[in-house]
């Protein structure tokens, strides 16, 4: 059978033989919206246990907090709706700013921070990235993370949360206060808040994990109003919510479980996009979706990862990581949690546990160091693979064929086993 992946842009394709074929795990769409500006318009107009006027008046200064380039929310759809609504409430364009999350993230272009909103919103709004040495402390959570929020948001008579809700491999969910933690915060701040996702329960789909729990009570004082998305896998919008950011993230969370969150079979081979662009922009971002396939991958089985990591690893921190020896690594990160290793941490912690097959555009040397085997097509990688298995592989399948399993949007989508 012919299978269509997410590749940066474009699209790669595989035949998986069908005697093998044990299933392609998609996401269990919800239709768009019939129109997207009405849908936002409705959100803000309708919103879940807060209204914006109950946070911002004429004369105040308002922050609008978006995200950067490597999340898929609909930004620049999400401004023009809530900017109006900012207006009618007598709060002009001056008295409004954007800060864009970048958390420990590369800074902007300006024509990328003009994409990101849109050529309007960027001529009448005054646009900046945030600045993680620029940050003041205003409190300590009871897990012991320091919060330190970038000054001009502090400085801020209001601010707003846009974002979009879905799975995220440690802090349950994405979107709500994950704004302010890590968005706007020092590197301090997001390495030990970061540091609790060796917690055993800090995984994909609790809303109780202990990253998000320390998030929302780090944060919650500071941002009283959030306007998130939901998105199906075309990057189409199915839901928008607003209001109080921990209740109105949770109604957001419902429709996200409601797609992604789909029990399967495990399988000897797992084979998973990101789902491109952005989710695929570097190695970084790309290893959350071996977060979720290792859920449904046998011991001694394959995962072949498909994502154009057209900017490499991504991760200065991450690089230096690669280089501490495999036997080092664990402890290193209990000793000192550094942002960045524990990419490399987690990496190495699975590939002694399944073979990690990589068809991307990073160099055969660096992906080797990743602890993944390069390949240069997704049917040389499945071959590979498959030989493996038949060889033995250390894997006792009882004489039956190898099952293989095909995750297309391998950053969306939340697998578990049953």
């Amino acid at each position: 059978m012919k299978i269509s992946l997410p590749y940066g842009d474009g699209r790669v394709y595989v035949e998986v033989p069908a005697e093998n074929l044990a299933g392609i795990i998609e996401p269990q769409e919800l239709s768009a919206v019939e129109d997207e500006e009405s849908a936002i318009v409705d959100a803000l107009t309708h919103p879940v246990g807060r209204r914006l006027s109950d946070i911002t008046h004429a004369g105040d200064h308002v922050l609008i907090i978006a995200n950067d380039i490597t999340r898929i929310t609909p930004t620049k759809k999400l401004l023009p709706p809530l900017i109006s609504c900012l207006n009618g409430m007598g709060i002009p364009d001056s008295d409004i700013g954007i800060v864009f999350a970048t958390g420990s993230h590369r800074k902007h272009t300006e024509d990328e921070q003009r994409g990101l909103v849109g050529d309007e919103i960027y001529s009448r709004i005054s646009c900046i990235d945030h600045d993680p040495d620029n940050c003041r402390r205003v409190r300590v959570t009871s897990r012991g993370t320091p919060v330190e929020i970038f000054a001009p948001v502090l400085d801020a008579d209001a601010v707003i949360c846009t974002g979009s809700i879905e799975f995220h491999y440690y802090a349950g969910y994405s979107g709500g206060l994950k704004s302010l933690l890590p968005g706007v915060s020092s590197i301090a701040s997001i390495r030990k808040n970061h540091a609790l996702m060796i917690h055993p329960d800090a995984v994909s789909g609790r809303v109780d994990s202990p990253v998000r729990m320390d998030i929302e009570e780090g944060t919650s004082h500071l941002s009283k109003f959030i306007l998130n998305a939901v998105l199906n896998s075309k990057k189409e919008i199915v839901a928008v919510v607003s209001g109080d950011p921990i209740k109105a993230h949770r109604e957001g969370v419902s429709y996200a479980d409601r797609m992604y969150l789909i029990r399967a079979e495990t399988a000897d081979i797992v084979i998973t996009s990101p789902g491109g662009m952005p989710k695929d922009i570097n190695l970084y971002q790309s290893q959350k979706s071996l977060e979720n396939a290792k859920n449904i991958v046998k011991d001694g089985g394959a995962i072949i990862l498909v994502a154009e990591c057209g900017e490499g690893l991504g991760n200065d921190v991450y690089e230096r990581w690669l280089d501490i020896p495999r036997d080092e690594l664990n402890m290193r990160l209990e000793r000192q949690f550094e942002l960045g290793g524990h990419k490399a941490v987690l990496t190495s912690r699975l590939s002694g546990r399944v073979d990690l097959y990589l068809v991307s555009d990073i160099p055969d040397d660096i992906a080797r160091k990743a602890y993944f085997i390069p390949m240069p097509d997704v049917k040389s990688a499945l071959h590979a693979a498959l030989s493996k298995l038949d060889r033995g592989g250390g894997m006792d399948r009882g004489g039956r064929q190898p099952r293989i399993l095909v995750m297309p949007h391998g950053g969306l989508t939340c697998p578990a086993p049953g």
